[in-house]
């Protein structure tokens, strides 16, 4: 039963990431699809790679490759994950995801900020100088600038905010930071709703693959509206722009962005769900294989502790 879930799993991935794979090969790039590779640093090949989650034992594994994999272990013929030994070496990361996802899930969505930190990415700055600068700005610069200055600015994610242009930053409402990104992340944000993508795969193996793959196919549409509502003019790619400049825009947005946060929420609370099980021990929703308990978690040995940090390196750029 286990050979036929990863299968699909692979089946599944392999037609999800076709097209960027085959522009991959060529050289090519694309404004609107590279950033769930690039800026999130999750291969193909990652993405690919099938994992249960915590609590079941796949049969009959003992001699395959998996039974060498990292935080794998061999149980008689069969192969599991050792939850012990990913919290070890990741437990602070999965208490600062658990932190933030909780606290962003149990957020009403503030959806008043009409995607416009994409144009703050580009305020006041020499056509050739923007991200994406094979790709004209459909209002041209001065009319791409007027709309900074004059909306009002109100982006809570650090990971947006900090590639605000020097002029752009001090026109925003609120000043987010990496040591507030947990009091301030919240669910109508797009960039939050990816990151939960962000967030599963980086605690991979311990979360499923079918939560990671959920959560990257959320990313990619939410990834859309980003870019239809941002300032570049992306037609010739058949992306029809959510003129967010206009009343009819805003409200296109605000419909779409309402519903984003209710399916990224969907998808923080079958996280939370995982991460709160190994936490107390019960592993959630165990299918594949046979299902086995996890030992008591105690500090000496990877037990979760909340953390105000976040681990590893930031993401290089933002577009």
């Amino acid at each position: 039963m286990w050979r036929a879930r990863e299968a699909a799993h692979e089946q599944r991935v392999d037609a999800a990431t076709a097209a960027h794979r085959e522009r991959r090969s060529g050289g090519r790039s694309h404004p609107v699809e590279d950033f769930l590779f690039r800026y999130y640093g999750n291969s193909p090949a990652r993405l690919r790679r099938w994992h249960p989650g915590p609590g079941v034992a796949l049969a009959e594994a003992a001699g395959l490759p998996r039974g060498a994999w990292t935080h794998y272990r061999v149980v008689g013929n069969a192969v599991e994950l050792d939850v012990q030994a990913f919290l070890a070496a990741r437990g602070d990361a999965v208490a600062f995801v658990r932190d933030l996802v909780s606290a962003t899930a149990a957020r009403q969505p503030r959806l008043g900020c009409f995607g416009l930190h994409e144009w703050a990415m580009v305020h006041g700055l020499p056509a050739g100088d923007v991200r994406h600068a094979g790709w004209a700005l459909r209002l041209g610069r001065a009319g791409t600038d007027a709309v900074v200055e004059e909306h009002g600015i109100r982006c809570s994610h650090f990971d947006a905010y900090r590639f605000f242009t020097d002029s752009a930053r001090p026109r925003n409402a609120l000043r987010p930071t990496r040591d507030s990104q947990v009091a301030m992340e919240q669910p109508g944000c797009l960039h939050a709703g990816m990151d939960v993508y962000k967030w599963a795969f980086k605690l991979t193996p311990l979360v499923p693959s079918d939560l990671v793959a959920d959560a990257f196919d959320l990313a990619r549409e939410i990834r859309v509206l980003d870019m239809q509502a941002s300032p570049y003019d992306l037609r010739e790619l058949g992306y029809d722009p959510v003129p967010v400049e206009t009343p009819e825009g805003k409200t296109a947005y605000v419909e779409r962005q309402r519903d984003f946060a209710e399916r990224s929420n969907a998808l923080r609370h079958r996280l939370l769900a995982v991460l709160d099980a190994v936490a107390t021990g019960r592993p959630a929703g165990a299918t594949a294989g046979t299902p086995r308990g996890h030992p008591d978690l105690h500090a000496e040995s990877g037990a979760l502790r909340p953390v105000r940090a976040v681990p590893g390196p930031e993401p290089a750029e933002c577009s």
